[in-house]
């Protein structure tokens, strides 16, 4: 409703002279519905020295100039009046107390306008104020809604009704209002610059459930059919709310995602998806998807949906899991140890879910554990059979992966089982079998005859290596002696291992074959051979690739505390050689 305020300005004389104030004042704007009636308030003065015995006046509409003819709405000194007026208006006031107040019935909307006072106080005295209505004809009330209507926050809409008709009272009821939580109606009367309305008050507690909702406000007169409505859409501003998010996911690596988030809000919404502190995405709107092409494993984490306005912030989280296959295995390197050390072996890797891990050499199982992503081997005290390759295999639904690494060990030589000395009729042929790392040098002693021979005495010793397996054989010709025994010895930095060499006859015992005169020969023969290596070693140099090399003469060693008859001592022997030399 416009403001009319009260207005004290000078009336213009239209004939007459200006004898002192003259000065009207009504509403500069009243309303009121089509169909009723309204009371234009008016008064108005003049100068005291004029003393008029009458005083008449006359209404005007939409000019204040009697020459242009206006329309006359009423006139006091006659009952003419505009046709469009014609038992329309009523005078309320009281001319003679300066009260030119007017009522105007059955409005319709061609009375809207401009309305204008004329006093008449006879003769030249007759002025029309420039003070005027304007009425406005309307055909709904004026609902005034609050600034903002927010949840958590009582609300008030008012409806304003027009009352401005002292034979028509408005009675004002609320539509659509049942639904609202908390309402209450209060109704009063207020008056604003000489006009009347009826102001009903709906309170209640928004929820966001009213956003929308169409509010109207009725009115009604007694003994009438005059219905007039009016409706506000209200709008509740709340804090966003989330309604759908993905639930958790459980995906392969390489799936296409699809995350999607809507959310309700008013005023709308910044969404966003975010991935710990990092946004991934965001935009204002009322749903927002994020798409993930080709997920790895780097795609798995939280994920959090953002929806944000004014008046507050919420959020949902959802878990995307991607299972994937295990990683290549991760050790902590190839290891060279010692025998007796403690050695520990960690094998880790990656996958989802987490896998069996597996330990294996040579096919056999050394460790294991069950949905771990590391397993750690630990050997207290590591020996030579603990050396080789070992794999460290991963393995879950998706997939398997592995990796090889070798656990060096390094230990003294340990002479085998298979070492011997095999007597044929004419040969001697002593095999000494090594295990050992690093690589031993390997020597044949004959311990009563003070003579060492090894594989850089390649006329008689021959030399192979498999693995950590070094196998030297010794070859000599000749019969050999009973008593004999040869002695392998093997050493490297860790060590040293002497072995007795056993003899193994392809036939009886040689001794009881050949009798006290062959072992007189066979004596001769040992002598000869013992004779020979010490000569050969003076005379050549040896080569490290040891090859064995025949001899036409084979020399047969022979040891023993027994001495047969006919058999020298040991510089008996000496000067057998130093003869021989010669």
């Amino acid at each position: 409703m416009k403001a009319a305020g009260v207005l004290l300005t000078l009336g213009i004389l239209f004939g007459g002279t200006l004898g002192g104030p003259w000065s009207a004042w009504m509403p500069q704007t009243i309303m009121a519905f089509e169909g009723t009636c309204v009371a234009i308030p008016c008064h108005f003065d003049y100068p005291d020295e004029l003393r008029p015995s009458v005083v008449h006046g006359i209404w005007y509409f939409n000019s204040p100039y009697p020459r242009n003819y206006p329309p006359v709405v009423y006139k006091s000194r006659t009952s003419i009046v505009h046709e469009s007026f014609q038992g329309r208006t009523h005078l309320l006031g009281d001319l003679q107390a300066r009260n030119c107040t007017l009522q105007l019935s059955r409005l319709s909307p061609e009375l809207a306008g401009k309305y204008f006072f004329r006093g008449d106080l006879g003769g030249y005295n007759q002025y029309t104020y420039s003070e005027h209505s304007n009425l406005e004809i309307i055909d709904k009330p004026t609902i005034v809604p609050p600034a903002a209507v927010v949840v958590g926050t009582e609300a008030e809409v008012r409806c304003v009704v027009p009352d401005n008709c002292p034979t028509m009272k408005p009675v004002v009821s609320w539509l659509n209002h049942e639904v609202l939580e908390g309402q209450a109606i209060f109704g009063q009367l207020e008056e604003e610059s000489g006009t009347w309305s009826q102001v009903s008050l709906l309170k209640f507690q928004p929820s966001r459930e009213n956003n929308g909702l169409e509010l109207g406000c009725q009115v009604t007169y007694t003994n009438t059919t005059f219905l007039f409505e009016a409706f506000a859409t209200l709008d509740v501003k709340y804090v966003p709310r989330i309604l759908q998010v993905n639930s958790s996911l459980e995906i392969t690596e390489g799936s296409h995602v699809v995350l999607l988030c809507v959310a309700d809000s008013n005023p709308m919404a910044l969404l966003a998806w975010f991935k710990e502190e990092a946004v991934l995405r965001e935009e204002p709107s009322t749903n927002l998807t994020l798409e993930l092409d080709n997920v790895t494993h780097a795609h798995d984490g939280i994920y959090v949906c953002v929806a944000e306005n004014v008046y507050g912030r919420v959020n949902r989280s959802l878990a995307l899991t991607v299972m994937y296959a295990p990683r290549k295995p991760s050790v902590n390197s190839s290891v060279v140890a010692v025998e007796g050390e403690p050695v520990t072996i960690l094998c880790t890797t990656e996958s989802n879910p987490e896998p069996i891990i597996t330990i294996f050499k040579e096919k056999q199982i050394v460790a294991t554990v069950v949905y771990e992503s590391e397993l750690l081997l630990e050997i207290p005290a590591v020996t030579h059979e603990d050396d080789g390759e070992y794999w460290c295999v991963a393995e879950n639904q998706y997939g398997q992966r592995g990796s090889a690494f070798n656990l060096t060990v390094e230990f003294a030589p340990i002479i085998l089982m298979e070492s011997k000395c095999t007597a044929a009729r004419d040969t001697v042929q002593c095999v000494c079998a090594v295990l050992a790392n690093p690589e031993p040098v390997i020597s044949f002693e004959l311990p009563t005859r003070n003579v060492t021979v090894n594989e850089t005495d390649q006329e008689f010793v021959y030399s192979q290596k498999t693995g950590y397996t070094v196998t030297s054989i010794l070859t000599l010709r000749g019969e050999p002696d009973s008593q004999l025994f040869i002695v392998c010895s093997a050493r490297n930095l860790y060590g040293t291992k002497n072995q007795q060499l056993q003899f193994h006859h392809s036939n009886n015992l040689m001794w009881a074959k050949v009798g006290p005169v062959g072992a007189v020969v066979a004596f001769a023969i040992l002598i000869a051979a013992v004779c020979y290596v010490s000569q050969t070693r003076k005379k050549k140099n040896v080569n490290e690739n040891s090859s064995f090399v025949q001899l036409e003469h084979p020399p047969v060693a022979y040891s023993g505390e027994y001495r047969p008859p006919g058999a020298l001592d040991k510089s008996e022997s000496k000067e057998i050689c130093s003869l021989e030399s010669h």
